[in-house]
This record gives C-alpha cells, sequence and structure tokens, in this order.
C-alpha cells in the first residue's frame, strides 16, 4: 500500500468514524433500536458487497460457458441447469449458439441464426423436411463456409435453415463425428480431435 492508498483509507475511517459517532449521539434516546437497525443495513451491505465480490461465480453456476483447451485440441460443455449442452461457434464468421443433439442427424439452424450468418431465408427453397418433438417442419438446405469451434475450423459443411420456430440451433451428428471422441465425464460434454 502506497502514501496515498493509506492517506484515503485514513481519511475514509476518519470520516466513518465521525459519521457513526453523529449518528450515536443523535440517538442516544433508542440506542437499542437504532443499533439493531444499524446492524441489519449493514449486513445488507455485506451481503452486497459478497454477491457482487462473487458474482462471476455465481453466474458460472447459473449459466456455465464452454472451456476451449487448444493445447489439447480438446472442448468441454458444462451441463446446463436444463440438463443440456450448449456451445458456441462461428458459422460464416457470426457466433452462434447451438444446442448439442446427438438424436439430430445434421445441422439445423434457425431463421435468426441463418440471418446472423449471412444466409437469407426468403432467397432459400424449404423443398425438404424434417420431423421434430412439435411434428414435421419444412427446411431448406445450404452450405456453410466456415464453422469454427476454439482451434477446429471445418468449411464447406452441410446444414439446414429450419421455416419453424426453434428456440435454439442444433449441432447434430454430422457435426460431432468430425471429433475422435466424444464423451460424457463428471458433468461435461468433452469433444476432442
Amino acid at each position: 500500500m502506497d502514501g496515498y492508498d493509506l492517506g484515503r483509507l485514513t481519511y475514509l475511517i476518519l470520516l466513518g468514524s465521525v459519521i457513526v459517532f453523529w449518528f450515536l449521539v443523535q440517538n442516544r434516546q433508542s440506542l437499542g433500536k437504532t443499533l439493531q437497525q444499524a446492524l441489519v443495513w449493514g449486513l445488507l451491505f455485506l451481503g452486497v458487497i459478497a454477491a457482487f465480490g462473487l458474482w462471476n461465480d455465481i453466474r458460472q453456476t447459473v449459466r456455465p460457458t464452454q472451456s476451449v483447451i487448444s493445447a489439447q485440441g480438446r472442448i468441454e460443455l458444462p451441463r446446463a441447469p436444463d440438463g443440456h449442452y450448449y456451445l458456441t461457434a462461428e458459422v460464416n464468421g457470426a457466433a452462434i449458439r447451438f444446442l448439442v443433439d446427438t438424436g439430430a442427424t445434421d445441422i439445423f439452424l434457425s431463421r435468426e441464426d441463418a440471418i446472423a450468418a449471412g444466409l437469407d431465408p426468403a432467397n432459400l427453397a424449404f423443398i425438404g423436411s424434417a420431423m421434430t418433438a412439435n411434428g414435421e417442419v419444412r427446411t431448406a438446405p445450404v452450405r456453410l463456409e466456415s464453422i469454427r469451434l476454439g482451434p477446429h475450423e471445418d468449411r464447406g459443411l452441410r446444414a439446414f435453415v429450419n421455416a419453424g420456430e426453434m428456440r435454439e440451433s442444433l449441432l447434430g451428428m454430422t457435426y460431432l463425428q468430425r471429433f475422435s471422441s466424444v464423451e460424457i465425464r463428471q458433468g461435461a460434454l468433452i469433444l476432442t480431435r
């Protein structure tokens, strides 16, 4: 701690002491109740400081993020609170959040994600169909210029744009099979090339 910080700390301690002294003198008639209220406010203040200090840990628990370990060519995806695995990949340079779906054969983009990736749904031919939990939906085949996930980049992949409503784009087995190992260990989905 340098002299400037020590001076600031001394000033804050003196200022706090004067405020506490004034507070006690003003409320000496009902000192017990006043101290009780001051304790409650102090605990609330400490709680806010603790939540602020721990926010990154809290956020990681509420919405975990993927880890890329490029030295080993490994990507670790923590299980989300809803029990699924999500990853963010760059599709044609745009960051797209995918639901990793081992039950899906192909890559399926929502209309919004297709637009973000530079694909115009108005210019696509929705000639295919796919069965979903909500029934049959129309799909349009597309070729993606690139998908980048951490250090891994794949070019010219086939995908489909979904004409129906989708909350998340789906990353299916045609992409996952590009990894030499896909395993679930201790609540994490681990992709290795």
